[in-house]
Order: C-alpha cells, then structure tokens, then sequence
C-alpha cells in the first residue's frame, strides 16, 4: 500500500513538473535550455539562459582565451562590478565545464533562470490558490498596528494588484509595480497576484511598515539571473530599502551557488549597511542547496505545517535553512478574476473575489520579513541585526526534527 502510495506521488509530480516546464517554455521558447541529460532522465532541476555564460571579471582573458580555442565568444554585457556576460557559440554547459576543468571552480557560470519558489524542481509555489468562502479572515493575524513604523521592504516578485490596497485595508499604502498576469476581464494567468499576497502576509505582520512590490518575475513566475542582478541592484539603489523580501530561487551545478548573485552580494550589497535580504527556502521537500537562500548572506526561510508542529510536507529542509515560520493555507489578498488551473490533476476554473488560500515558502517568507521589520521599529537595530537577533529567539523554540522556529 505504502509502495503504491509513494508511486503515485511520485507520479503527481512528475505530471506537475512537465506542465510546469511546458509553461516556462512557452514564455521563453529558445532563449532556454536544460541540462539534456537531466532531463532524459525526467529530472529537470536547472534552466538557463542558452548561450550565455557570467565570467568573474578577474578571470575574463584567461576564459576568453581558453574558449577561442574551440569556439567564437563575444563579451555580451556587464552586470553589477565582478560579473560580465560572455557569449558562446554553442553547448554552453560544455563550455562551462571546459573552464572549470581548466582555471578551477567558481570563475564561470550559467545564467540560471530563478523562479518564485520552484516546486518539483521547476518554477511554482507549492500549490496553486483555493478559493475562500466569503467573508474569511487574512492569515496571520496582526497584533500590533504599529508594528513595522519606520521600516521600508522592497518586494521583488511579480508585482501588484492595482486594486489590492483600495480593497483591502492591510494593504493601504502599499505600492509598486502593476502585475501584469491580472489580464483584462478578470482572467488571471499562472502566477497572478503572487505579489500581492506576499505583500498581504508581510502587511499582516508588519501593518505599518512601507511596503514596495518590485516587478521582476515574468507573468510564468520566472527571471534570468543576469535580470534579477540588475533588478536588485536598480532596488537597492533607487528604493534604500531596510529589508528585501524575495520568494524566489534555483538549484545549481556549482557548489557555490549563484555567481551573478554572490558577486552582487561582494560588490553591492555589503557596502548598504545592514540591509537585510530574507529569501524562500524552496517547495520541493529537499535537502539538496537551493540558491540564493543557501548562500550565507541571506535569511532563508522554510514552512511549517498548517498545525504548527512539524515542517511543512513541501518544504526544503538542512542544515543552511535559517528558520521556520507558518507557510501552509495561508489566506490573504488576491486579485478578483477567474483562474484556470494549470497543473494536474485536472480542476474547472475558479472565481475569486479578493482572497485565496495558498501555501508555499513563497509566503513563510514575507512572515519572517515582517517580523524582521517590526522588531527594527521597536530596537532601531537594522535589518541584519535584528534578522540574527530573531534567528536566537528561533533557536530557542525549536522544533525536534524541524529546526529555529518563529510565530508571528
């Protein structure tokens, strides 16, 4: 029975998995490329961008040398300071190894396609949205209007419901970008309203901290890793965030994680005292290092269960995840419109009229973000002071097999 049990499981979301790189490549068509024998072998874990390769500055004659051996390559663009793009005729995961076999490991890279918390190793939150009976309460709830005064958070996700904070009174005052998967009359793509209910949850836990959503993710939920540096460069730049919030992130070939992102983290980040930068720890119920949330500069988050006393079932879980907060039917604000469901098993459209429920680390993050925030507002520490200080309060209250655990 148990055998049976497993099988099927593992045959849901393997079904989950293709739609969900079906729908990727929809949008990206041949700008994106996979790992061929990974995904021979139905375990299609990286995306990238084809033809693509980030080179650390420092090493960018020695690459440029190497590859002109056997192919043509083309310095394509700068990202922030450490990081330049290169061109490759083709095979760039050959070439990749190439460099790797020749000048060592972390000096070249894919340009890996990030996603808003990857679910059976591709691109989704661990559920789609649930319709709500009318009149349902947003979860969590808040305990203290003042909570958050003062602080500014920078959401980097799929953008806003231009709607959401004339309609919902936690989410006055919340601005950003206009998310373009609320469709006109009312249809709503795949990831529409992701945004929005972030900023909802992190509202609920901070109500009065500033609140910007940033569009960055495509209507599918997914960015190259050479346009998420950007972005979060442009953010820290032009928003002074306190806080940055992202439920977002990829697995990768390198033990080191994600080069675009380290070198904005070397070069940007940590020159902006005590910005703090809370990351979702993934949906695929792994041990295995999913990145940026991986890398010790962040915060990253993972998702108990809807009872509170285990780890969520789709929760990533290990030694580099920081703490745990509720990420399982969390209900808040999404965009009113009908939703076509695109992953198996196959359901009718739904109606929604402002709120859903929904579960992933996609929404234990803003949680931890909000708590950052109010915490902030109350000891005028920064943002990675008062990260570490709740990080103690976790380690605390931990939870036997689970880890740090923090409540709103």
């Amino acid at each position: 029975m148990s055998a049976e049990y497993g099988e099927r499981k593992k045959d849901e979301r393997r079904a989950r998995r293709d739609a969900q790189v079906e729908l990727i490549l929809s949008e990206f068509g041949d700008r994106v490329e996979m790992d061929p024998p990974a995904a021979a072998r139905g375990d299609v874990r990286h995306l990238f961008r084809r033809g693509i390769l980030l080179v650390r500055d420092g090493y960018l004659d020695q690459v440029t040398d190497t590859l002109r051996e056997r192919a043509r390559v083309q310095v394509e663009a700068p990202l922030v300071p450490g990081v330049t793009a290169l061109r490759v005729e083709e095979g760039v995961v050959q070439t990749r190894d190439l460099v790797r076999r020749r000048l060592g490991e972390g000096i070249a890279s894919l340009d890996y396609l990030v996603g808003i918390c990857p679910g059976a190793g591709v691109y989704c939150p661990a559920t789609e949205p649930e319709p709500v009976a009318p009149g349902a309460a947003p979860l969590p709830l808040s305990r203290d209007r003042d909570a958050g005064k003062g602080v500014r958070v920078v959401v980097i996700d799929t953008g806003l419901d231009p709607a959401a904070p004339a309609s919902h009174p936690w989410l006055a005052g919340v601005t950003g970008d206009p998310d373009p998967a609320i469709g006109p009359g009312g249809a709503l793509g795949p990831y529409a309203g992701h945004g929005t209910f972030v900023a909802g949850v992190l509202r609920r836990v901070a109500p009065a901290a500033e609140v910007i959503v940033r569009r960055v993710f495509t209507p599918v939920g997914a960015a190259f890793e050479s346009d998420l540096v950007t972005a979060l460069d442009e953010a820290l730049t032009d928003d002074a965030p306190d806080i940055i919030s992202m439920s977002a992130g990829t697995y990768a070939f390198e033990p080191t994680g994600l080069l675009g992102l380290g070198s904005w983290y070397q070069n940007r980040l940590r020159h902006h005292k005590g910005v703090a930068v809370v990351v979702a720890a993934g949906n695929d119920g792994a041990r295995e290092a999913f990145w940026p949330a991986a890398a010790p500069w962040t915060f990253s988050v993972g998702a108990l269960n809807e009872t509170l006393d285990g780890r969520a079932w789709f929760s990533n879980f290990g030694g580099w995840v920081d703490v745990y907060t509720p990420g399982e039917n969390l209900v808040n604000a999404y965009p009113k419109g009908t939703y076509r469901y695109n992953e198996p098993p196959s359901r009718q459209d739904a109606k929604f009229d402002g709120m859903a429920a929904w579960s992933g680390t996609s929404f234990s993050t803003p949680i931890f973000a909000g708590l950052v925030a109010a915490r902030m507002a109350r000891t005028g520490e920064n943002g990675c002071t008062a990260a570490r200080a709740l990080l103690s309060i976790a380690q605390q209250g931990a939870l036997f097999g689970v880890g740090a655990v923090l409540l709103p």
